[in-house]
């Protein structure tokens, strides 16, 4: 064909990919097995025809495919969301992905007329959960965020042990003094320096991200392909796990606070799309489904092995680190999809020379099929019914670009309103937000909606939250309350009677004052209310435990009735060295002259 051809061609494809994906999401089939089935259909035994038998292009092309989709899932993820679950998601990898192996492998053995080495060979393949299919599924998921998160995890590391796993095996045959020493040796090394590598390059361009001011946003994209690459090159070159040091070099780089992340994001999801779309098409292309009604019958009791006795049971093992629920470990257990990758491993056995790698190639293949397509259309409908699902996506998307607020010491936060949560009917003057926070837009039924203070809260919500870098955990920590309630300030408890006037009193601040901003007690007293802080300086007005007021400061305390604290601002306003503090005298001035029923009246 000549070049136009070719391109056309290319083209073609990727449309025919795209409305395979939009088909499977309207008919809830993962998309992968139809990308295998446009391949299949192109293929020599399909409707067109075209010969394709080029293993090793295939397995070349997969391993460029791999680490894009690898790194498009560390970048989205991040380390931040990726650390509370990360003991687990390890162990998932390593143990869980152990037993799985042994479990099928030795199962398949006895199924087929296969050695033990070759059986172990493609029980190592189908344990690795497949990060693409797994991806694809989440992101049209409510499950809970920590399984979500666990998942995510777990097919971004598991993916480098099922790899050592099957060329250790296949060295086990080829070396007649390999054993399991020099097969564990060999995958401890390998992991540790690809751990190493893949921090101190995803570290690296970190900071050149963070440091560097590229003249166009077009060359972040291209810079964080050249991270991809270099994590992935540098790694194997050493003799380490590539994939493992790309994977996390996409964690720690979709961790910082880099300008352009949202840019880089939606480049390489798309990368990723074509990548798994043209991996797929060329493992459809090298199958013949004529070879694969020979294993059809002891195929699908490999499958119900893996999906039923050997998935379960190696992460019923693995997940004990992370302390779940039995019903959260049968779902671990279930969703371990399969997909584009043990198909790539099945290309390992075939190179190799290995006597019944084109069997074992066949097998996998039908195994993948299968289990995708049982797993992967009932992973949603199983959550729901071990009630694991809650309102919120699994994979929730920030709205805006959110590296240059990041790196000017701000965050966006997104938060989904439940049905049952206690906001439901307050008007957003009631959240009780910090002052370092606010709330930036309302994303109501599709469209974005300015928030007022009296703009009403509704369910299904989405409230996106600018807030400054110090004040986010004190936000993270007021959604629970927005959930469950009180929204209500609490009852302040009752006054002590006083039976002499207020006594008015200026003092230096002492240590033992504490917070300027949060005082928890003066002179003794208890602060029982906060009326107002102060945002350029330490001070607050407070309410104290005998019925008096108090003004907190960094360098003085003023403790009186209202009308005495209120001559003192006054005085104080025209002393002022700036505009900030001037303010800040005026504010709290008017707040105690204001009419009585706006604040705390002490009980008598």
């Amino acid at each position: 064909m000549t070049d136009a051809q070719l391109i056309l061609v290319a083209g073609a494809l990727l449309a025919a990919g795209i409305a395979a994906a939009l088909l499977a999401d309207r008919v809830r089939v993962p998309g992968l097995l139809l990308f295998l089935g446009l391949g299949m259909l192109v293929g020599s035994e399909g409707p067109v025809g075209v010969e394709f038998k080029n293993v090793e292009l295939t397995r070349t092309l997969g391993t460029i495919g791999l680490v894009l989709i690898l790194f498009e899932g560390g970048l989205t993820a991040g380390w931040k969301e990726i650390r509370p679950v990360l003991p687990t998601a390890i162990s998932l990898a390593t143990i869980g992905t152990l037993v799985t192996a042994a479990v099928t492998g030795l199962a398949a053995t006895w199924l087929f007329d296969l050695t033990t080495f070759e059986g172990l060979i493609l029980g190592s393949a189908v344990a690795a959960t497949d990060s693409a299919a797994i991806f694809a599924v989440l992101r049209g998921s409510n499950l809970r965020r920590k399984l979500a998160r666990t998942l995510e995890g777990e097919s971004g590391f598991n993916d480098p042990v099922a790899l050592l796993l099957v060329t250790g095996f296949i060295s086990w045959i080829e070396e007649p003094g390999f054993g399991v020493w020099d097969m564990a040796g060999e995958l401890g090394i390998k992991l540790a320096v690809g751990a190493v590598l893949g921090v101190g390059i995803g570290l690296l361009a970190r900071g050149a991200f963070q440091r560097l001011n590229y003249p166009t946003a077009g060359l972040y994209p291209v810079a964080s392909m050249a991270t991809a690459a270099i994590s992935y090159g540098a790694a194997e070159v050493v003799h380490g796990s590539g994939f493992l040091a790309v994977y996390i070099a996409a964690l720690l780089l979709g961790t910082g606070a880099i300008p352009g992340r949202r840019t880089m994001v939606a480049f390489h999801e798309g990368l990723s799309w074509v990548a798994q779309i043209s991996l797929f098409f060329l493992l459809g292309l090298l199958v013949f489904p004529s070879g694969l009604v020979d294993v059809a019958g002891k195929g699908l009791l490999i499958s119900a092995v893996l999906m039923f006795i050997a998935r379960p049971l190696g992460a019923v093992l693995a997940s004990f680190p992370g302390h779940f629920t039995m019903p959260e470990r049968l779902m671990l257990g279930w969703a371990g999809l399969r997909g584009a990758i043990p198909i790539w491993l099945a290309t390992f056995p075939v190179l190799a020379g290995i006597e019944e790698g084109g069997e074992i190639f066949n097998i996998i293949f039908f195994v993948v099929v299968t289990s995708t397509l049982v797993q992967g259309a009932s992973f949603e409908p199983l959550a729901r019914r071990l009630h694991l699902t809650t309102k919120e996506p699994a994979l929730p998307k920030p709205l805006v670009e959110s590296g240059t607020i990041r790196r000017l010491g701000s965050d966006v936060i997104a938060y989904q309103v439940d049905p049952a949560a206690a906001i439901v009917g307050r008007p957003v003057r009631d959240l009780g937000l910090p002052r370092d926070a606010l709330v930036n837009v309302i994303v109501r039924g599709g469209a974005a909606i300015p928030p007022r203070g009296s703009t009403e809260i509704e369910a299904g919500d989405e409230l996106h939250i600018l807030v400054r870098a110090k004040a986010r955990d004190q936000v993270s920590e007021l959604t629970e309350r927005w959930r469950r309630g009180p929204i209500d300030d609490p009852p302040r408890p009752a006054l002590a009677p006083r039976s002499s006037p207020q006594i008015f009193k200026v003092r230096p601040t002492r240590d033992a004052d504490g917070d300027a901003n949060k005082p928890q007690m003066l002179e003794g007293i208890d602060v029982v209310s906060r009326l107002r802080t102060r945002r350029d300086a330490g001070g607050a007005l407070v309410v104290l435990a005998d019925g008096r007021y108090a003004i907190s400061g960094e360098s003085v305390i003023a403790i009186g009735g209202r009308r005495q604290l209120a001559d003192w601002c006054a005085r104080r306003v025209a002393r002022a060295e700036s505009s900030a503090e001037r303010s800040w005298w005026q504010e709290v001035a008017g707040v105690l002259n204001a009419p009585a029923s706006p604040l705390w009246q002490p009980q008598q």
